[in-house]
């Protein structure tokens, strides 16, 4: 018997889903077992054999949570649309085959993809070599063309000042009160690119080891954006200093930059995004923290993740700030944020 798919836990059935699926993949296609891909936070997310004249596997995303699904139209219809543009890119990203975005067809709405290769890496051990990888799809990923009726949505900021909401343990209330202050001004301007807005190691694939490891798969485009590199380049350094620690993720700029990567030019502009994005962490970095140790990062414990996630908003308001090493063949026009 195969497991449900998409309810994990609910006890609904998937049968409309699992018919979906099967029209999808053509005539004589089959469903004949399912295994849950850990790691996801937003959505279930299942590996799917397909028996028939082409047996492969595939992935589906389902939204089952009831926030999610309320979104799911517009998450699951930018992700569609974002893998049909992708497949004309070097990105690599999974092949779209079907999506169901309001549950129209399948118990809930989800979306049916190719499945790639490699997997997650998040352990401490070689984190580091990772690291410029990481630089150098990101900088592929900003270097994606879209034209005007192809972009995807303008960024949309992950919290404010006035929504920042400082964490009760804290004993240094001071500090988060001026990172608060940092952020409270207009947005810089920026020359905008693509952007994942997810971006970070627990959506990037891996296969090979040490020095032949390669990036095979970025996955979950459901938060694309058009806005300013900063801001994936801020998102990526958070959650590497969660995950590997602070200086991890002070790195990570430099990474970026070295690959050929252009940030903005002014050192409180930068700070502006990097500080936008870990704030919006505030007051718990405990969420992002459940699918890693799914992944098994048993030592990323709530209070770990709250400490790094403090010394890091230090060590970014304290760090030398420099203007980094120009780098790329583009200068650095700008345009405002809205």
């Amino acid at each position: 018997m195969i497991e449900a798919i998409g309810a994990a836990g609910t006890g609904q059935s998937w049968d409309a889903t699992r018919r979906w699926v099967e029209q999808s993949m053509g005539a004589g296609a089959t469903v004949e077992g399912a295994v849950a891909l850990r790691g996801g936070w937003t959505s279930e997310m299942r590996r799917l054999r397909i028996g028939g004249e082409r047996p492969r596997s595939v992935v589906l995303r389902s939204f089952v949570k009831e926030f999610y699904v309320r979104h799911a139209p517009g998450l699951l219809g930018r992700e569609a649309g974002v893998l049909t543009l992708l497949a004309r890119t070097p990105v690599p990203a999974a092949e779209l085959i079907a999506v169901d975005p309001a549950g129209a067809h399948c118990d809930h709405p989800s979306l049916l993809m190719s499945l790639l290769p490699g997997d997650v890496r998040i352990d401490d051990a070689g984190a580091a070599g990772r690291a410029p990888l990481l630089a150098r799809q990101l900088l592929d990923i900003h270097r994606v063309a879209a034209g005007p009726g192809e972009r995807p949505r303008t960024y949309e900021a992950w919290t404010a000042p006035d929504r920042v909401r400082v964490p009760e343990a804290t004993r240094r209330p001071e500090l988060w009160r001026r990172a608060i202050e940092v952020i409270r001004r207009q947005p810089p301007a920026y020359r905008p690119v693509f952007l994942h807005r997810d971006f970070h190691p627990g959506n990037v694939l891996f296969t090979g080891a040490g020095a032949e490891a390669r990036v095979s798969g970025v996955v979950d485009w459901v938060e694309t954006s058009w806005g300013p590199a900063d801001l994936d380049v801020a998102h990526c350094s958070t959650n590497l200093a969660l995950l590997h620690g602070v200086p991890a993720g002070l790195a990570f700029a430099e990474r970026y930059t070295e690959a050929g990567g252009r940030l903005a030019s002014d050192p409180d502009d930068r700070l502006y995004w990097r500080l936008l994005d870990a704030l919006a962490f505030a007051p718990d970095a405990e969420k992002v923290a459940v699918p890693w140790r799914a992944l098994g990062r048993d030592d990323l414990t709530p209070e770990l993740v709250g400490r790094r996630l403090e010394e890091y908003v230090q060590a970014v308001l304290d760090q030398d700030r420099q203007t980094l090493p120009a780098h790329g063949d583009r200068p650095l026009p700008t345009r405002p944020s809205c």
